[in-house]
Order: C-alpha cells, then structure tokens, then sequence
C-alpha cells in the first residue's frame, strides 16, 4: 500500500487529471469539423452529431451516475468511468465512417458521466472543510486550462497529425490517471448502505434526453412541431418524475428535495446554468468572429483565448482559498461582475478589421472573473451538504451546468442566426446601392438564406448564394466578391453585438442572485472532516 494513499493534494492531482480529459474533448472536437467531413465523408448534420451526441449522453445520466457514486462508492465509480472513457477514445480514433464515430463519442460521453460526479464528492470526502475552497479552486482551474488546451491542441494536432491524434491523446494520460486512482484515491463510505432508485433513473434519463435533443437539434430542425413534442415530452416526463420523487422523499430519492431547502445550494444551481450560458456565450460567437470574420487559423483563435484561461486557471486556486477565509459570496459576485463587465466590452471593441491584441485587456478582464467563480460557486453550493449526499448533490449541480451549457446554446444561436439574417439583408442593401443596376436584385437575393450557413465555422466565408452571370467583366466580378465579404463581415459584427448581450444579462442575474447566499458564519458545515471514514481498500 502506497504511503500516498489518500493524501489530499495527490488525491486532488488524480481526480482533476480525469476532470481534465472530460473537458478537453468537450472542446477539442470542434476545430476538427473540417478534417472529419474529409476524412470520412461525412455531412454537416452527421458531424454536429459527432459533438452534440457526447453532451446528450453525459448531460441525461450525470444525474443517475451520481447516484451511482453514493452507492456503488465514488473511486469505484471513477475508475469505471476513466476505463470507459479512455477505451472510447482510441475506438473514436479508429473510427472508419460516421455511424462508428457517433457511436464511440457516445461511448465517451458514458464514461465522462460516471466520472465527473464523483470529483466532487472525492473532494468533499478527502478535504478538511476549511480547506475544500482551495480544492475547490484547483478543481474549477482545470476547467480554464482544458478551455486553453481543447482549441488549442485540437487545431495543432488537427493540422500537424491528423483529426484522430485528438483522441489517441487520451489513452495515454487515460491510462496514467487510471494506475493514479488505484494507487491513491481511497474507497471513501459513509457507513450507509444505500439502494438506486430505478424507476427515477429511467424517468430522469428520458426527461433529459428528451429535453437535450429538443434544445440541440431545434434550430436545425427550426423548431418543428417534432421538436417542440419532444420539448413538451421533456415537460411532462418531469412532472412525473417529480411525483415519484416526491413518494419516495422518505426512501432514497435519485433526486432528494432536501438538497433544495439549503438555500445556498439552490441558489448555485441558478448560478451554475447562468455561468455555462455565459461560457457558451463567450466562446460559440467570438470563435466564430475570429475565424470567419477575421480570417484567424483554429489554432490561431484557440490562442488568442490562451491569455484569459491561463489568468482563470492561475486565479482559481486563489479565488478558492479566499472563499475558504472570507466565504464565496463576494468572491462569487465580484467574478461574474468581472466576468459580465468584460463581455460587455469585448461587445464594445468588435468590429471587422481588428488585430488580435485589441481583444486582450477585455479578455484578461473575462479571465479574472471566471478564475474568480468556480472554485466558489462549488465550495458555497456543497458547503453544507452532507457526505451521504454528496454524490446526488454532485449529480444534480453538474447536470444543471450541462443543461445550462444546451440551454445557452440553443439560445445563443437562436439569437446569433436570427440577427444574422437581419443584419445581412441590411448590409446586402447597403453595398448593393453601389453596383450596377442588373445585379443589384440578384446580389441582395443571395443573402435570403445566408445566416443558415452563418454558423459554419471557416475562415474567407461571404455567406452568400450569389453567382454572377456568365460574362461578367473580371474586374467586377472582383467587386462584387469583395461587396459579398464585405456584407458577411459588417453583417456578423452587427449580430454578434446583441447576441453577447443576452449572456452578459444572464450572468448579471447570476450575480445579483449570490445576494440570496448567507453569510459563511450563518452556516455551520455539516460534512465536517470527521463525519466521513475513508478506507483504503483496492
């Protein structure tokens, strides 16, 4: 037996190496969009699935996986989910057409969510309660430097090796973290044997997977009565569950109402789904705006973002370790403060032309308040929940974080299209008063249905159907092709305006919301260190 054995920091190095992988795929896979159509044959719609089936799978089962975790034991939980996630991945990489390359994210998406619940409750099980903020905050930092490498690396390998590298990257750092959590994560109980609700597992995996779908697919679909069946399925597969949790609150519950009667928990959950809308918020249009306006490399883009995750990830820590001196209440809301004062002037410096460093301050402004919100929000939310529920409570805060990412992506791009269209159209007419009058009709015409192609990401993108007729003097053809980017670059600027907006108002809800978290001397820890016995079994 190791003498590292449930040693705290190297507990923490463990869990967090395998939070990491989780995340870096989150992200890595969508530069790779272009290489994967290629390589595989594959349709726009057949690759969207690529990266939206592996949200699905973890969002609709973080919440059973959880509950996995309470009773099955949480490192035997993580264990089973690193094994599944790295096996996943090299069948991802092996991947010879579409279908196969679905069904191996889906397996990944399995694996991530049967291991992300249960850092927490490690955490919870491992650290002392005046320590748990720092932990806390290592834990948030990892989500910054997985921001940095997703983009990053995934373009890098993408274009030195090939799209497959970004998941043969895995196995590796999959088997090291596996060999780690035999050797040090201890078998963490609490001495209370507990049974899985699987009723409730069936009822909240279809009210999730139905809700997931519904939010993912609907602009695609553009909202179509299948859609909104599905979205009023989600409803009505939620009230359901909702009673038959309500039966068992006496039993064991998958999702036990009294998580909810703290009010500091209940008050995180929102902060959770208002800080992945204000993530997504982030990333969805201004990654586009760089490669599709700007004309940046993925890889380009990816590290134009570098600079504001490495201050998150260095902040982090810190930000968690003053929660644990001062309480994560005004840590908290000066990071989404941060965090929202930053967006808005991100909004205010776009524009078509700009140089990759007039981004920065703003950037380094958004970095400071991210790094100064996860660590909190996640030490004030499980602050006093009880290590016999740490795994539900895990569940249900990581399920809403992933319901808010789906929630926010859904809006974001709903609203990002729809001004998109109107900005065009704008746009279109404005450039074609300075044409000849033959083609004018033509030009604005080819931009009725420019904003469905508007969210490809690529760089030299016009975003218009618009063809010259045959004939058509070179020199204004040139023109014209310049007129066309011209209305697709101004048009996006125009849109992403009002579209940033929406995720700044939401993380200020956010935080005006975390005025509702009690003071940290109001709240007495009922998950003190000595409430939880940690074995060390194999």
């Amino acid at each position: 037996m190791s003498r590292w054995r449930g040693n705290p920091w190297a507990v923490l190095l463990t869990i967090s190496l395998g939070f990491f992988l989780t995340l870096l795929d989150l992200t890595a896979v969508n530069v790779a969009i272009p290489s994967v159509i290629d390589d595989l044959h594959a349709s726009l719609d057949e690759v969207l699935w690529v990266i939206n089936i592996y949200v699905l799978v973890l969002a609709a089962l973080l919440i059973t996986f959880g509950r996995l975790g309470d009773v099955r034991g949480p490192r035997a939980m993580f264990i089973v989910g690193v094994a599944l996630f790295t096996v996943a991945s090299v069948l991802c990489a092996l991947a010879q057409d579409p279908a196969q390359l679905i069904a191996a994210r889906a397996g990944q998406g399995l694996g991530a969510a049967a291991l992300v619940p249960q850092t927490m409750t490690i955490i919870i099980g491992t650290f002392p309660a005046e320590r748990r903020g720092t932990a806390l905050g290592v834990w948030g930092a990892v989500a910054g430097v997985a921001t940095i490498a997703g983009p990053t690396l995934g373009g890098l390998l993408a274009s030195a090796a090939g799209w497959r590298w970004i998941f043969l990257v895995n196995v590796p750092i999959g088997a090291i973290v596996l060999a780690m959590a035999v050797v040090l994560v201890p078998d963490i109980r609490h001495g209370v044997p507990h049974k899985l609700d699987i009723l409730g597992v069936v009822l909240a995996t279809a009210t999730l997977v139905c809700l997931t779908f519904g939010l993912t697919e609907g602009q695609r679909y553009d909202w179509n009565a299948g859609i909104w069946a599905l979205l009023g399925g989600a409803a009505l597969l939620l009230v359901v569950f909702l009673i038959h949790q309500g039966t068992r609150q006496h039993g064991e519950p998958l999702l036990p109402f009294v998580l909810f009667r703290d009010r500091d928990y209940a008050v995180m959950s929102l902060v959770a789904a208002t800080v992945q809308v204000g993530m997504i918020g982030l990333f969805l249009p201004v990654m586009i705006y760089l490669q599709s306006v700007l004309g940046f490399s993925a890889l380009k883009a990816g590290l134009v973002m570098a600079p504001a995750m490495m201050v998150s990830a260095v902040l982090s820590p810190l930000a968690g370790r003053m929660a644990d001196r001062i309480g994560g209440k005004y840590v908290l809301m000066a990071g989404l403060g941060l965090f929202a004062a930053g967006m808005a002037w991100l909004t205010w410096i776009i524009d078509v032309g700009r140089a990759w460093w007039e981004f920065q301050p703003a950037l380094v402004v958004v970095g400071v308040g991210i790094g100064c919100v996860f660590g909190p929000m996640v030490a004030v939310a499980m602050y006093n929940v009880e290590p016999k529920m740490a795994g539900a409570a895990s569940g249900v805060l990581n399920t809403i974080r992933q319901t808010g990412t789906v929630i926010g992506s859904a809006a974001v791009g709903a609203v990002l299209q729809n001004r998109l269209a109107a900005s065009l159209q704008d746009e279109a007419a404005k450039q074609a008063a300075d044409l000849p009058a033959g083609i004018r009709g033509q030009f604005t015409a080819g931009f009725d249905h420019a904003a469905e192609s508007g969210l490809d990401i690529g760089a030299g993108q016009t975003g218009t159907a618009f063809q010259p007729p045959p004939g058509t003097p070179t020199s204004l053809v040139h023109y014209v092709q310049q007129a066309a980017s011209s209305v697709f670059e101004h048009g996006f600027v125009h849109a992403m305006r009002p579209t940033l907006t929406l995720p700044i108002v939401v993380i200020a809800v956010g935080a005006v919301s975390c005025l509702l978290v009690r003071p940290r001397q109001d709240a007495a820890p009922r998950n003190a260190p000595d409430s939880v016995s940690a074995g060390t079994s194999a």
